[in-house]
């Protein structure tokens, strides 16, 4: 005897699951008013952030939050986000070579 398999019984791919699931509730929105709360939400995160670089806080995480919130909905800001992970891994990295020129000569 044959046991059927039908198709419809097959688990379902992690990508297929992924792409049901709303990770970004947001995206259902509509254009204009996604795109308002995108821009009035990052901007006051980035706004925060620039002023919490003068004054005492978590500036340089605010800030790179607020160009992670408006990348979701604006191209400039993907492309300053990128420009900042490129620069910031640079430094990272000219910073622990540094470090490890230091510790090797002592």
């Amino acid at each position: 005897m044959v046991s059927p398999t039908p198709s419809n019984t097959e688990e379902p791919k992690p990508s297929e699951t992924a792409r049901s699931w709303p990770i970004f509730p947001w995206r259902r929105l509509p254009h204009p008013l996604r795109w308002l709360l995108v821009a009035v939400t990052g901007g006051a995160t980035l706004f925060t952030g620039l002023v919490l670089l003068v004054l005492p806080g978590p500036g340089i995480p605010l800030i790179i939050l607020g160009l992670v919130i408006l990348a979701s909905e604006f191209a400039w800001a993907e492309r300053t986000l990128h420009q900042v992970r490129r620069r910031s891994a640079a430094a990272i990295s000219t910073v622990t070579r540094r470090s490890s020129r230091r510790e090797s000569s002592q």
